[in-house]
């Protein structure tokens, strides 16, 4: 793949992918890194499917994750994580949160939403590192951080300097919850550290 970098962004409106997606574009960047970045909506900003690839590297032709090539799956709720599983490369990662949200467009509706999401994409992918990024935020006192978390926890997958991180977080968050996303993000990176370490 030419020293590219293929991360791909999945969740539902209102989740914070964008948010994370910018961060990590500009992260790339400030790396010294050729960056492409595209988005994909779904029907509804709140509660349809969002996407976001992101690719990095010497030189990038095209915005677009190739199917079978995505280093890494960010996924911010489970069955959004199975649906796009076809795109993580052999050995790739998946980084899942741990949640589940119904589209509003089932409601009232017959849905069938996957019994064990996490359980089929392990069947499907090598490393799956589940992250209760919700509860964890709820700990650290604001639930809004969820997509800085989550972005600690690919940052272990990547090898940007730590103060690029920092510089790019502070800059995209709400004034006054730049040490609070920073904790988030620390946190993240944490959890996802100590899921390797214990084979995940």
């Amino acid at each position: 793949m030419s020293g590219i970098t293929n991360v791909l962004i999945v969740g539902v409106g209102g989740q914070g992918v964008i948010l994370a997606s910018a961060i990590l574009s500009q992260a790339a960047m400030e790396a010294g890194h050729d960056t492409k970045q595209s988005e994909v909506h779904g029907m509804s900003q709140r509660g349809g499917t969002v996407s976001s690839h992101v690719r990095f590297g010497p030189k990038v032709w095209s915005p677009m994750v190739p199917e079978g090539e995505a280093q890494v799956l960010l996924a911010f709720e489970r069955a959004e994580a199975l649906r796009a599983a076809h795109l993580v490369a052999p050995g790739g990662t998946v980084i899942v949160n741990r949640q589940s949200i119904i589209p509003p467009i089932a409601s009232g509706k017959k849905f069938s939403y996957p019994e064990d999401p996490v359980g089929e994409l392990r069947g499907r992918v090598e490393r799956v590192v589940e992250i209760d990024a919700l509860g964890e935020c709820k700990k650290l006192g604001n639930e809004k951080m969820v997509s800085v978390l989550l972005l600690g926890a690919l940052s272990v997958n990547l090898e940007f300097p730590a103060a690029i991180w920092e510089k790019i977080i502070r800059s995209r968050v709400p004034k006054g919850t730049e040490d609070g996303n920073l904790a988030a993000f620390a946190r993240g990176a944490e959890l996802a550290t100590q899921a390797v370490a214990a084979g995940e």
